[in-house]
């Protein structure tokens, strides 16, 4: 069980710490960012979404969706996205800025880490072998036929240092003495996929041996697995690490953390099917290439994707298992939200092996550049299995290409594949365009037209409802913004009404701040809403924080935000004090009088309702 020792960090750490990470910079390595105005917008990697309602403020240092709701600041961003405790929130962001989390200790005296000791245990052992392996390839005998089958692929010494390749001795124990040394369990080395275990004779054993090793790195560059390719003929030929508490295929991309940077960079990514293409195209200058690990890419990694770019090139094997599994990636990246490309590789070639015969410059010509669209790949993918010659297989083949253009939401779009195929097949254009229509209404496409409007719609339909808020709600909202803005407000505030909010959230958010302030922090909403204890809690605050207001209010705009909140407690205050009349009127048996104090009851409800 994770310790969460969010308690034990001195809180002058904690906030150094975080003021250390900036968090446009901490969100833009997750999420794809624009800026507008002040603020910066991307897709939130919160929920499924396919316009941006995702916001964060380099000024307030937070963030927050309008979509979900959720909101805070780079703590709070860094333990969502990451789903880790607030202790390993803060050593992950420790590391980024290259700072020391004093050494703390649990009840028992002992020395505890924010993460598990065995899933500790498992990233140095991954780390101690990643350099392992990569020494025993560059600089001994045992690695000799690594290295030369490398050479044969014409790798170059900086790529091998720098995707830290390596070879595991073809021994059954070289690698579990290794581990022993360093003061490694064998059955945690077990549970973490580094060794193997034979229940025949109860024996330990080297599970990658006689192998060239492939680290498999997450996000943030650790190590968390590896593949193997046999250079000696065993089988299988490539072995890659099961599932572990590190290890999840369906999650990581190779070369992910490298590529980072350069698809940000480019606004594209190649996805490729295996660790040697990315590596091939890696040395040949594009640096914007990952793969999936010996699987079809999952949701989760499109998704991933997603977040991060826009415009992805499939690059896979133009074999038929490659053209099947392109079909497949672009399929789910398109569902994804991606612009996808799907390039060809000429006379069947894998891209490792044409960017090794034809060269860097042909691989971008005539391959990448070359690409063709997600509908234009699917007509033509579509084409296979029917014989165009034969009358009927053509008309099947239109009608199934009708069905995948009826499904494209841009008219433009539509009408290019449209024109298209009537030339093609000699049709009247007004014909397919009736079928279309037709399509799309089974399709329940027919709004489509009008989707964006409808997000505007919808988002005027908010704005709308916070300006139709009873005016002490909003009053209540501002007073809330500005009393984080600045102190002397907060002090004014307290000094006038203390917590006699209206909303019950408010006055609970209020209390906290006089608290804040009284230990002395100075004014900070991202400092602050790490004090509070409730999600909800942080994501009111958040929402408050983000409100486009003036940057700065008079005294006089403050004694009316008080007034109107004054005004509407006061009513409640009197439908409290008239319902206790009324029923004291009952318990007299005076119904007229009763009846009286219940009609002034209902005018005051009614005036709180319009108010």
């Amino acid at each position: 069980m994770v310790i969460d020792m969010s308690n034990r960090i001195p809180e002058n750490v904690v906030e150094e710490i975080r003021t250390s990470n900036d968090i446009v910079d901490v969100v833009g390595e997750y999420v794809q960012l624009k800026k507008k105005s002040r603020n910066y917008f991307g897709l939130c990697p919160f929920h499924g979404e396919k316009t941006p309602s995702f916001s964060v403020s380099p000024d307030k240092q937070i963030f927050h969706c309008f979509g979900c709701g959720k909101g805070g600041n780079v703590l709070t961003f860094v333990r969502e996205i990451e789903g880790v405790s607030f202790q390993e929130a803060v050593q992950m962001l420790a590391e980024k800025s290259g700072q020391q989390i004093p050494q703390a200790t649990n009840e028992d005296g002992d020395e505890a880490s924010g993460q598990n000791q065995e899933i500790q245990n498992l990233y140095e052992a991954h780390e101690w072998l990643t350099k392992l392996y990569h020494h025993l390839l560059r600089h001994t005998k045992e690695g000799k036929d690594g290295y030369e089958y490398l050479q044969e692929r014409e790798l170059t010494q900086e790529t091998i240092d720098t995707f830290q390749l390596g070879y595991a001795p073809n021994s059954k124990d070289f690698t579990l003495k290794f581990l022993q040394n360093k003061g490694f369990h064998p059955q945690t080395m077990v549970r973490g996929g580094l060794l193997s275990y034979n229940e025949d004779n109860g024996e330990y054993g080297d599970r990658f041996r006689g192998r060239i090793i492939f680290p498999i790195r997450n996000h943030q560059g650790k190590t968390v697995g590896f593949a193997g390719r046999s250079v000696h003929g065993n089988d299988p030929k490539y072995l890659n690490s099961p599932e572990t508490e590190l290890f999840h295929k369906g999650k990581l991309l190779f070369n992910f953390d490298l590529a980072r940077s350069e698809i940000r960079k480019q606004g594209e990514v190649v996805l490729f099917e295996g660790q040697m293409d990315v590596i091939s195209a890696y040395q040949a200058g594009f640096k914007n290439g990952i793969a999936t690990l010996g699987t079809a890419i999952t949701d989760a990694q499109a998704k991933l994707i997603r977040r991060y770019v826009e415009k992805v090139i499939i690059c896979y094997d133009s074999d038929n298992a490659g053209i099947e599994a392109s079909y497949k990636a672009a399929n789910l990246l398109h569902n994804a939200g991606c612009d996808v490309r799907v390039a060809n590789i000429p006379d069947g070639k894998d891209p490792d092996e044409y960017i090794h015969t034809q060269g860097s410059e042909a691989f971008r010509n005539h391959v990448l550049d070359s690409s063709a669209t997600y509908m234009g790949f699917i007509i033509k993918y579509l084409r296979r299995g029917f014989n165009l010659q034969h009358e009927g297989d053509r008309i099947r083949y239109i009608e199934k290409v009708l069905d995948e253009i009826a499904k494209i939401d841009k008219p433009v779009e539509r009408d290019y594949y449209l024109r298209d195929l009537a030339s093609e097949h000699d049709l009247s254009l007004e014909v397919l365009e009736k079928e279309i229509t037709d399509r799309r209404k089974k399709q329940g496409r027919e709004k489509d037209n009008n989707a964006s409007t409808s997000y505007t719609n919808y988002k005027v339909e908010k704005k709308q409802e916070a300006k139709l808020l009873p005016a002490y709600h909003n009053a209540e909202r501002h007073l809330i913004y500005y009393m984080m803005q600045d102190a002397a407000i907060a002090e004014k505030v307290q000094d006038t009404i203390g917590g006699a909010f209206n909303l019950n959230e408010h006055q609970v958010v209020v209390t906290y701040l006089y608290a804040y302030y009284e230990e002395g922090y100075s004014p900070n909403p991202g400092q602050f809403i790490e004090q509070l204890p409730d999600p909800n809690m942080k994501s009111l605050v958040t929402e408050i924080a983000m409100m486009k207001l003036q940057p700065d209010i008079s005294d006089q705009e403050i004694q009316d935000y008080i007034r109107v909140i004054s005004a509407k407690k006061n009513e409640k205050d009197n439908i409290t004090s008239l319902q206790k009349q009324q029923k004291e009127a009952e318990r007299q048996n005076d119904p007229v009088k009763a009846a009286q104090i219940a009609m002034e009851i209902l005018k005051l409800k009614q005036s709180l309702k319009s108010n």
